[in-house]
Parts: C-alpha cells; sequence; structure tokens
C-alpha cells in the first residue's frame, strides 16, 4: 500500500515538473515573439521567473528522489560497514533538520510576503516563496525514511553508482 503511494507521488511530482516546465516554456516563447512585433505582453518575464522556481523545486525533488545529486563517499566508504550505517544514519538526520529548516524559513517568507502583489500579474509574491514549503516536507520526509533505513542496515544505493563502479 505505502509503495503504490509511493510511486503515485513520483508520477504526480514528474508530471507537475513536465506541466510546470512547458508553462515556463510557453512564457518565455511567448515574450520573444511578442517582443519581436514590438507589442510583449508584460507579465510573461515575471510568470517565467516563478515557474523557474518552481520547476527548479520539483527538479530537486525528482533528482532527490532518484539519488542522482552529487556525493562524495570516498571516506564514508573507507568505514567498516556498521559505521556506516550509522553514519549515513547521522547524515540523514541532519538532512531531515536542514527540511525542517526550509520548512519553517519558507513559511515565514510566505507570510511575510502574502499581502504583496506581483509587479505584472495578479497573484501575491508568496507563490515565489512557496516551493521551499514543499520541498522542505519533502527533504525532512525522506531525510527521516532514508535514516531510518540506515539505521535498519538497508541504504539505498542509486542505480548510476553501481552502473559507475562496474
Amino acid at each position: 500500500m505505502l509503495d503504490r503511494l509511493v510511486r503515485f507521488c513520483d508520477r504526480a511530482i514528474d508530471a507537475l515538473a513536465v506541466v510546470a516546465l512547458l508553462a515556463m516554456l510557453t512564457a518565455v516563447m511567448l515574450g520573444v515573439i511578442t517582443r519581436s512585433y514590438d507589442d510583449p505582453l508584460i507579465w510573461t518575464d515575471e510568470a517565467s521567473r516563478y515557474l523557474l522556481v518552481w520547476t527548479s523545486a520539483l527538479g530537486w525533488v525528482i533528482a532527490s528522489r532518484r539519488r542522482v545529486h552529487i556525493r562524495i563517499t570516498f571516506f564514508v566508504d573507507l568505514l567498516p560497514k556498521t559505521l556506516r550505517h550509522g553514519f549515513e544514519a547521522l547524515l540523514q538526520m541532519a538532512v531531515a533538520l536542514f527540511g525542517l529548516l526550509l520548512v519553517w524559513q519558507g513559511a515565514e517568507l510566505v507570510q511575510r510576503n502574502y499581502d504583496l502583489e506581483a509587479t505584472a500579474m495578479p497573484i501575491s509574491v508568496s507563490w515565489l516563496y512557496m516551493p521551499l514549503i514543499l520541498i522542505g516536507i519533502f527533504v525532512l520526509v525522506q531525510g527521516l525514511a532514508e535514516a531510518a533505513q540506515a539505521m535498519a542496515g538497508r541504504m539505498r544505493v542509486p542505480e548510476i553508482v553501481s552502473e559507475v563502479i562496474e
């Protein structure tokens, strides 16, 4: 049941990232085309900026789920297996703490900017900071889940690492 929910969420985030990327490309393309006819749409720059932030946030989530972020494990790999699991659990707890800080600071930024309106669009500036909360929640949950896996001795190894090692 939990595996199905995780797969559904992964697919939903992938789909949302595709939609955000296509919307951003559309906004940029509309801006370029309308400028070439000397009648620019004033909202395209701002919309593409907001969509870039959301696309980047969703990309971070996707990369984290697939464990394809850069990670240097040279010294950790030198540790005995039992210490390696403990170190990984400690590291993932630090990642979870970082996620909690992102949620906290992101919520504060959203609250501070809630009553400000964007320059060229009739939306709140807080939409620019909302991805921090999304990412923070995700990082917190994934950090705790991976810390639990490491403590149980079941560390996930990204597929790309096993390809490079061979």
